[in-house]
């Protein structure tokens, strides 16, 4: 996310985090089919996130890019926020925390974040704001 947009570098790893991703998300699957309902609620913010992370792909090469990087962040996003989910409550100063917490914070960090890249590569930055 730091390599120049466009480059040889940017896109390299791109492709090493989508297959990684890939990996990631696909074990997550097998870990609930295997654990059975015990583990089922982490499909959904896995899912989101894995259809975030196609729409972001297929979107790399269109001329705005505000598909790909809300895809690309939103895939990152929901793997944190499943993450949070499953380990918040066992993490240390975390699990003082209330669960809904788990649910919500992923987002609510990264959304100034997405607003200022997404201004700052929005061809009307002023269209682009929080409120």
């Amino acid at each position: 996310m730091f390599a120049r947009k466009g480059g040889a570098t940017h896109m390299r790893w791109g492709r090493i985090y989508l297959r990684a991703f890939a990996v990631v998300y696909l074990s997550g699957v097998a870990l609930v089919v295997s654990r059975g309902p015990q583990l089922v609620h982490l499909l959904v913010p896995g899912s989101i996130a894995a259809v975030s992370a196609v729409a972001g792909f297929r979107a790399r090469r269109r001329p705005r890019p505000t598909l790909h990087l809300l895809g690309m962040a939103g895939s990152y996003v929901g793997m944190l926020t499943a993450f949070y989910v499953d380990n918040g409550p066992k993490l240390p100063g975390w699990r003082l925390l209330p669960p809904v917490t788990f649910w919500f914070l992923p987002t609510l960090v990264a959304l100034p974040f997405a607003v200022l890249a997404l201004r700052r590569h929005s061809r009307d930055p002023a269209a682009i704001r929080l409120s």
